[in-house]
């Protein structure tokens, strides 16, 4: 059964798409066979991260963007694009209310497209835990872009940088999100800054803070990413070309509303993938996205074999004689892994 559905999904089938990543996601002994058989055809789709605090309007940006490279400029293919948004899970049920279907609905009907809303299921750092499974389908299907959208919880969404080749930040004026981002690091992950909603009272303010704190962490280069009042994108696009360069992040206002600012981020996205490719950071993010994926899995595998190796009589004595200051944390662990024959 897994070879004809893998042969299903690397012609596209919708259907065997659907229920494949259900079945990864339900992280069932199907699902992780047709990964292994769908691993060999991986690696040629560019993975783009959307990433922000909530109200930043991640969804609506992500929308217009694949709305604009379905329809792109005369003599130009449209890409196929796959889209895995990630909603926040309800603690108690673990299910979601998968809202970012809901505002795509314009997007329905269009073949070279494909959505899948997953909940993130107490997972932190932004992604679910399968995330990266799904996303592997979807390039073995052969979709040209991957768009993954972030659950939104803000200041921890630092994972995606470990998945993504490009990851783009929204902020939006008004939110506070500036001083946030600066101190949660969410910085340093940003390949494109995107301060969306540009059309709001203090959006000036907000590209100013992020181009001052971009300036900070780069201070050599501080005439490029600080020129006056505004960014020179042109000129920032150039010098990105030079490949002997680090690249330096590029702070762009959008409205997603209206689509304006979009056909920008979209330059903005190709010219760092051109990059990438260019300068060797395409290979260097493979290996690093790969072996992260792959301690996440070992550590995964080794909670599952550590928890079925210990009684729950001694787990819970251990816990016990902690909770009555007997036994420090540190040694209640030793004394688990000891237990458990790791």
């Amino acid at each position: 059964m897994p070879v004809i559905q893998t042969k299903s999904i690397l012609n596209g089938e919708r259907l065997a798409l659907t229920r494949t990543l259900s079945q990864i996601e339900n992280n069932t002994s199907e699902g992780n066979q047709i990964l292994e058989e769908l691993f060999p055809h991986t690696g040629k789709a560019h993975l783009i991260g959307i990433t922000g605090a909530p109200g930043t309007g991640k969804s609506t940006l992500v929308n217009r963007l694949v709305f604009n490279y379905r329809h792109p400029h005369e003599g130009k293919n449209a890409p196929s694009i796959a889209v895995v948004a990630v909603d926040p899970s309800s603690p108690f049920s673990g299910g979601a209310i998968l809202g970012d279907r809901v505002r795509m609905q314009d997007l329905a009907g269009d073949p070279g497209v494909f959505i899948r809303s997953m909940a993130s299921r107490g997972s932190l750092g932004g992604l679910a835990s399968t995330t990266s499974g799904l996303v592997q389908v979807f390039d073995a299907a052969g979709f040209d872009i991957i768009l993954i959208e972030t659950v939104g919880a803000g200041q921890a969404e630092v994972e995606i940088a470990s998945l993504a080749h490009t990851t783009v930040v929204v902020e939006a004026p008004g939110l506070g999100d500036e001083i946030q981002t600066f101190k949660a690091g969410i910085l340093e992950i940003a390949d494109i800054l995107v301060v969306n909603k540009a059309d709001k009272p203090g959006a000036d303010n907000a590209l100013r803070a992020l181009r001052n704190m971009l300036s900070l962490t780069q201070p050599e280069k501080k005439s490029v990413i600080h020129h006056g009042e505004q960014l020179a994108v042109e000129q920032s696009l150039e010098i990105n070309d030079l490949t002997n360069q680090d690249w330096i992040p590029l702070v762009l206002p959008t409205i997603a509303t209206t689509g304006d600012g979009i056909a920008e981020l979209i330059s903005g996205i190709s010219k760092h993938k051109e990059y990438l490719k260019s300068s060797g950071g395409w290979i260097l993010k493979e290996q690093a996205r790969l072996t992260n994926e792959v301690g996440n899995l070992l550590q995964q595998a080794l909670h599952k074999r550590w928890n079925s190796s210990i009684s729950p009589s001694e787990y819970e004595d251990v816990l016990d004689k902690v909770v009555r200051r007997q036994v420090s944390p540190r040694k209640a662990v030793e004394r688990l892994i000891k237990g458990a024959g790791l």
